[in-house]
C-alpha cells in the first residue's frame, strides 16, 4: 500500500517505512541510542531524499526515545540531573547544527557531507567500541588483567563545578559532560541521529556510568534534543515531512518496549560488542556507496525553468 510524501514527493510503501520504524525502535530501546544513525541511511537508500531522511529523524526518535524513557524510569534507571546536565550541552549544540545545515544545503554540499560524515564517523566510533568491547569479553575471566591504579585521575577530574551524580555513582566536573553533549547534539542535527551510539560509550567508557544507567539517561536526554531539532529543521528549512515521521513514529513506539525489555538482559561486555557491530556495518554500508564507481558516468535529467 503507497501512501505519498508531500515534502519528500514521492510514494513509498506504508508497510516498508512501518517496520523499519519497529526495527530501529526496536535497537533504540536495547541500546539506549535514538536510532537515526541506521534510520537516516535506511530511507536514504529507499529514495528519501537525504535533506528530508535527516530532519524527518527527530520526530520518530523522539518517540522511541520517550518510550524507551518511560521503561527505565519505572525500573529506577535514569539519573535526572545528569540527564539535565547533557540536555543544556545537547541544546546549544543542536541549534549550531541545524545553522551548518542549513549553509551545507544552501551550498549544495548537503549530500557529500552526509555520505562522507557517517563514513569517518561510524567507521571511528564503531571499531573503537568492537575493539574495546571484544578485549573486555576475552579478559573477563582472566585474573592477570591489568587493572586501574588506586589514585591515579583522569585529566578532566581536576577541571572545576564539579557535581555529584548520585544514582550515577560519580563526582565529576560538568564542563566535559557539556562538551560531550554540545558535540552529539551537533551531530544529531546535521546527520539526523540521536548520538546515543556516541554518548552510550562515552559515559560508559570515559565516565564510567553504569551500563543500566546510561541506557535510560541517554534515552531521556536525547528525547529532548530531538525535539528541539525538529522545532529548529521545521522552522528554519521546511525539510520535516510529517506523514513521514507519522508512520516512523507509529512503528518505532511499539518497536522500543520490546527494546528496552530485550536490553535489559544483555551482559555489559555483549551489550557494547553488538552495538559496535551494529554501527561498523552502517558505515561499512556508505563507505560502500563512496568508493563503487557508479554504472553510469554520467546522467542527464530534464528540468523546467520560468519563462
Amino acid at each position: 500500500m503507497e501512501i505519498y510524501l508531500p515534502i519528500a514527493e514521492m510514494p513509498v510503501d506504508m508497510f516498508l517505512i512501518l517496520g523499519m520504524g519497529m526495527a530501529v525502535g526496536f535497537i533504540s530501546g536495547m541500546f539506549g541510542i535514538g536510532g537515526g544513525f541506521l534510520l537516516t541511511p535506511l530511507l536514504i537508500f529507499v529514495g528519501i531524499p537525504a535533506a528530508v531522511a535527516v530532519a524527518t529523524q527527530g520526530p520518530q526518535i523522539a518517540a522511541s526515545s520517550m518510550t524507551g524513557s518511560l521503561a527505565y524510569w519505572r525500573r529506577r534507571a535514569i539519573d535526572f540531573k545528569l540527564a539535565f546536565v547533557l540536555l543544556a550541552g545537547g541544546l546549544v549544540g543542536t541549534l549550531l547544527g541545524v545553522l551548518f545545515f542549513n549553509k551545507m544545503q544552501r551550498l549544495g554540499q548537503l549530500d557529500t557531507v552526509i555520505t562522507l560524515s557517517y563514513v569517518v564517523l561510524m567507521g571511528t566510533v564503531g571499531a573503537l567500541i568492537t575493539w574495546e568491547s571484544a578485549k573486555a569479553a576475552l579478559r573477563k575471566n582472566d585474573k592477570n588483567a591489568p587493572k586501574r591504579i588506586a589514585g591515579r585521575h583522569r585529566w578532566f577530574e581536576g577541571l572545576p563545578l564539579k557535581m555529584r551524580f548520585h544514582r550515577a555513582g560519580m563526582y565529576v566536573s560538568a564542563i566535559p559532560l557539556v562538551g560531550v553533549a554540545m558535540l552529539i547534539g551537533f551531530a544529531g542535527a546535521v546527520l539526523g541521529i540521536g548520538g546515543g551510539f556516541i554518548l552510550v560509550p562515552a559515559l560508559i567508557y570515559i565516565f564510567r556510568v553504569p551500563a543500566n544507567i546510561v541506557v535510560g539517561t541517554s534515552l531521556f536526554q536525547i528525547l529532548f534534543t530531538m525535539i528541539a531539532a525538529t522545532i529548529f529543521h521545521s522552522a528554519t528549512n521546511q525539510s520535516v515531512d510529517l506523514f513521514l515521521a507519522l508512520l516512523l513514529m507509529v512503528g518505532g513506539v511499539f518497536g522500543a518496549q520490546f527494546g528496552a525489555r530485550a536490553g535489559a538482559n544483555l551482559r555489559g561486555e555483549y551489550f557494547r560488542l553488538m552495538l559496535g557491530l551494529l554501527i561498523l556495518i552502517v558505515a561499512v554500508r556508505f563507505a560502500t556507496d563512496v568508493f563503487t564507481p557508479p554504472r553510469e558516468a554520467f546522467s542527464a535529467t530534464q528540468t523546467e525553468t520560468g519563462r
